[in-house]
């Protein structure tokens, strides 16, 4: 037990210090660009406190829209959970979208193209769930299954363009994202697409019958896709982990050579890994517009897929990992907007947080210098041959 708490604590050590080095260096960053701040420079102490509670105040505006508004209570006291709710409907498919590029990572591809296989899982999930009149439950599994077919393929032909020509999966994914983004725009103008007495690019809803159920009742946006989500994180955990394919898929990763000199066919695995990337990342766009957006637009798909990056890499390419690093994301998303409401901090700010933390967790030796730790567990890397760790 005390040397499972070690290993954790090791594995834990990089992302928890990257994080509060990334924290300091914006809190400094908020205290410094307030003009109330700058103007005590005559007097550094008083400057000094200043800083301090403009700092503070911003990243206590950050936690109260994000995790409990305490404001919101006067109409009982889990309405004040409202951020809380915000923070799981923004991590739920960052935590699909982050497992997609995680598993590509850990079979040596990098998946660039979960915006467009999210875009592509959404667009099938909202067909299905406005075009079609099914009962309850089975009318979300049949969007959900669409979602995840529509992707899948989207995903696995990369698999397949690499495996059988040696195309680069970074240049076709880029590629497929435009695709899928001006494809989603004429889709949107079509007739069986755009919503009947609207100019604008908008689908109709998907019907009632194919929504997720909220989990913490209607006042609260939270709905069953964060549990479809966490689900999926420990399925992807038994495949990379327990299952005789996962090990395929690792094998790959660390050595595609040695790999196909023990027998396994590295470009069925490559196939396979990108096929159930695009599957992932579809998933969390039929979360999307089963969840929380019932209406297929032509922004629909965000930031989901480039942010997953992000996500993946500081959940250093681990189910459990990228959980974590989405919600945080999660948080971040939905606690930037409150920050800007009650200190007039620029939302910008919130990018900012998010690049350090990437920063200082592609630096693990900076921050091994700054903390001045030997031992620390750099764990898992990104190298010209793919995922080590």
């Amino acid at each position: 037990m005390k040397n499972l708490w070690q290993r954790v604590s090791r594995k834990l050590a990089l992302p928890l210090l990257a994080f509060a080095l990334a924290l300091l260096v914006s809190g400094l960053l908020v205290a410094f660009s307030d003009s109330e701040v700058l103007a005590l420079k005559s007097s550094p102490l008083q400057m000094l406190v200043k800083a301090f509670a403009t700092a503070g105040g911003a990243f206590a505006a950050l936690w109260q829209g994000s995790v409990f508004d305490p404001n919101l209570t006067r109409n009982g006291y889990w309405n004040g959970f409202y951020p809380l709710s915000e923070t799981i409907v923004a991590a739920s498919p960052l935590i699909l979208t982050g497992l997609s590029v995680a598993l590509a990572f850990r079979a040596g591809l990098f998946n660039i193209g979960a915006q467009g296989q999210f875009i592509a899982g959404a667009i099938g999930a909202s067909f299905v769930g406005f075009y079609f009149d099914l009962p309850v439950v089975i009318h979300a599994l049949a969007a959900i299954l669409a979602a995840v077919i529509a992707a899948g393929i989207y995903g696995g032909f990369v698999g397949l363009l690499k495996a059988r020509t040696g195309a680069h999966e970074v240049i076709v994914t880029i590629m497929l994202n435009y695709v899928a983004g001006y494809f989603l725009l004429w889709l949107l103008s079509t007739e069986t697409f755009l919503r009947p007495g609207r100019q604008d690019p908008l689908a109709p809803e998907v019907a009632l019958t194919a929504r997720l159920p909220k989990l913490f009742g209607a006042d609260l946006r939270a709905n069953l896709g964060f549990i479809i989500a966490l689900a999926v994180a420990a399925l992807v955990w038994w495949l990379l982990q327990r299952s005789t394919w996962g090990f395929r898929f690792r094998a790959v990763g660390a050595n595609a050579v040695a790999a196909k000199t023990a027998g396994i066919s590295v470009g069925r695995t490559t196939t396979t890994v990108m096929f159930i990337a695009g599957a992932l990342a579809g998933l969390g766009g039929a979360v999307q517009i089963l969840g929380s957006e019932p209406a297929l637009t032509a922004g629909v798909g965000g930031t989901f897929g480039f942010d997953a990056i992000t996500v993946a890499l500081l959940g250093r390419a681990t189910p459990i990992g990228t959980v974590f690093a989405a919600l945080l994301f999660g948080a971040l998303r939905a606690g930037g907007l409150e920050m800007q409401a009650s200190t007039e901090t620029p939302l910008d700010l919130v990018l900012v947080i998010q690049a350090l933390v990437v920063l200082f967790i592609a630096a693990p030796a900076l921050v091994k210098a700054i903390f001045r730790l030997k031992n620390l567990d750099q764990g898992a890397t990104i190298s010209s041959k793919g995922w080590n760790g």
